[in-house]
Formats: structure tokens, C-alpha cells, sequence
């Protein structure tokens, strides 16, 4: 492989970084949004060594390695070639969004332990997410999400063969590879499509033990509208939606 084509390697990775991480926002499908200034700074690197391994390559006359002719002989496997693929795809093809698929086989996100809760504001339906939604089922022992209206936003990952679903959220510790689940289980309607996002109103399905871990996370559900899924959707974040 040629000095030129060897630099175009580090170049179009550099440049694919730079392209998702700093003009758009498909660096969210691959890590966390903290990491963004890390890859910045990565793809300008790339680009610099890129740039003057060209310049000294260009500037260098041939080596001890170069037969008579100029010709440099220096090679690196074909294998190598396939490394192009990558750098090619963070150019050119935006990967799929984690959703249902992926969070029928993932791990669901352990929640952790919390000692005493806050009073709950009086707003109906109050906006949780899915984790505080949750905690207040299986340990709040003041019982204070009972009969309460809340509302959810997440999307719909079919629950199995009994036609059931779940209201879901995908959460990156770090990036995709550690991605784990957050998810309630919703009753009184038939399953919309898999993958929509909604934001659902509705009270606690009355399973188990409330304040307990025998609870179930579970919704009777009220309302159910689609929106819009958010710009960073591998966070348990609050809804955003207004109440109706």
C-alpha cells in the first residue's frame, strides 16, 4: 500500500469522527454525550498525523527500502484495506438506533438502593422517569405513587407471545457496547408498533406488594400518544411532553 494510501486510512477516520461527533448528532448512537469532546479531539489528531505523515512522506527521498526505480516497497497487509469500511461508514451511513431488539436481549439496568424519598409534587399526571418510577414502586414505603396519575415517555418493546409490552429506555453507562435497559411493563392496551415512542398516562398496576420488592413496575395505562423520539434517547430522562 502506498505512503498515500496509507495516510488516507487515519484521514477518513479523523474526518468521520469529526463529521458525527462535531456537525451532527449521531455520536450519541455509538457513546454517552460526555464523551463528545473526546472524539472532537480525537478526529483532530487523526487529521493532523494524517496530514503530516503526507507532508513528510512527500518531502522524504526514497529510503533504503525503494529499488532503483523510486519505488517504495514498504507494505502493509491487504487485510488492512478492510479498516476502510469503518471510517467509510462514519462518512457516509448513519448506524440504525438501539431500540426493541436490542432491549429484548439486553440486561436491564439495576436500580439502585435509595434510603427515603421526597415528597412527590401535587402535578397530575406527575412527569418520572422509568428508574424513579420504579424505586417509588418497589421501595418507597410511604406508599405515595399509589393512586397517583403519573406520565412516562419511552418507547415499545413487545413484552413476548402473550401480546403484552413494555414502556422502554436504553441507557448508556459509557457507550452502546454497555447499554443496559430500563422497563414498565403496560396493561390495558393492545401493543402499538415496536420502536414508537409515546408518552403514556396512566397508575400503578396493582401487582405485589407496593414499597416492596415483590411490586411489579408495571402501568395500568389511561392515555398513550406518540412523540417524537428525543435527540439523546439512551437516557432515562424526565418527559418533556405538556399534559393534556
Amino acid at each position: 500500500m502506498k505512503r498515500a494510501v496509507q495516510n488516507l486510512l487515519p484521514a477518513l477516520t479523523g474526518a468521520g469522527l469529526l463529521h458525527t461527533s462535531l456537525f451532527t448528532d449521531l455520536y450519541l448512537r455509538y457513546v454517552k454525550a460526555g464523551l463528545r469532546p473526546l472524539l472532537i479531539g480525537s478526529g483532530a489528531v487523526l487529521l493532523l498525523l494524517a496530514l503530516t505523515a503526507a507532508v513528510t512522506s512527500a518531502s522524504r527521498r526514497p529510503t533504503e527500502h525503494a529499488d532503483g526505480h523510486g519505488h517504495d516497497h514498504t507494505g502493509i497487509p491487504r487485510v488492512a484495506w478492510l479498516l476502510l469500511l469503518p471510517a467509510l461508514g462514519m462518512l457516509c451511513w448513519a448506524p440504525p438506533a438501539l431500540g426493541a431488539y436490542t432491549a429484548a436481549r439486553a440486561h436491564d439496568k439495576p436500580v439502585a438502593v435509595q434510603r427515603g424519598f421526597a415528597p412527590l409534587p401535587a402535578t397530575s399526571p406527575l412527569p418520572l422517569t422509568l428508574t424513579e418510577f420504579t424505586k417509588r414502586v418497589r421501595q418507597d414505603r410511604s406508599l405515595a405513587i399509589e393512586g397517583r396519575t403519573v406520565r412516562l415517555t419511552g418507547f415499545v418493546t413487545p413484552a413476548g407471545r402473550d401480546g403484552g409490552w413494555y414502556l422502554t429506555r436504553i441507557v448508556f453507562s459509557c457507550c452502546a457496547a454497555d447499554s443496559q435497559t430500563v422497563r414498565v411493563r403496560v396493561y390495558g392496551r393492545p401493543a402499538p408498533p415496536a420502536d414508537t415512542w409515546l408518552a403514556v398516562t396512566g397508575t400503578w398496576h396493582p401487582r405485589g406488594t407496593l414499597g416492596t420488592s415483590t411490586a411489579q413496575a408495571a402501568l395500568d395505562v389511561r392515555d398513550a400518544r406518540p412523540i417524537a423520539p428525543p435527540v439523546n434517547a439512551y437516557t432515562d430522562d424526565l418527559p418533556l411532553t405538556s399534559s393534556s
